[in-house]
C-alpha cells in the first residue's frame, strides 16, 4: 500500500511543479502595455498576471502538503491525524493522499 501511495504522490508532485513551471514561463508576446482611463490590454495582461499569481501560490501551498505528505510516509507517520494522533479515514486519503489530518482537524 505504501508504495502505491509513494506513487501517486509523486505523481502529484511532478504534475504540481510542471503546472507552476507553465505559469513562470514568460509570456512570448506582451506587447506594448498602456495604462489609461480605459480597460486596455495592459490592464488585462495586469489581471492575467495577478490570477497567475494567486495560481502559483495555490499551487505551492498544495505543493508543500504533498510534500509534507511524503515525509510523513517516510517516517512512518502516514495516515495518522498530526493533531488528535487518530487514524485518517480511508476514504479521506483515497480521496487526498496528500492529507495529514483527519476531517474533523482539517
Amino acid at each position: 500500500m505504501h508504495e502505491d501511495v509513494r506513487s501517486q504522490l509523486e505523481a502529484k508532485e511532478r504534475e504540481l511543479v510542471d503546472q507552476m513551471g507553465q505559469l513562470t514561463r514568460p509570456q512570448q508576446d506582451q506587447g506594448s502595455i498602456s495604462f489609461g482611463k480605459r480597460v486596455g490590454d495592459g490592464t488585462a495582461m495586469a489581471v492575467d498576471r495577478l490570477a497567475a499569481v494567486s495560481a502559483h501560490d495555490n499551487l505551492q501551498g498544495l505543493l508543500n502538503e504533498v510534500r509534507h505528505a511524503r515525509t510523513r510516509l517516510d517516517e512512518g507517520r502516514y495516515g495518522v491525524c498530526e493533531e488528535c494522533g487518530e487514524p485518517i479515514p480511508e476514504g479521506r486519503l483515497e480521496a487526498r493522499p496528500w492529507a495529514t489530518r483527519c476531517v474533523r482537524h482539517s
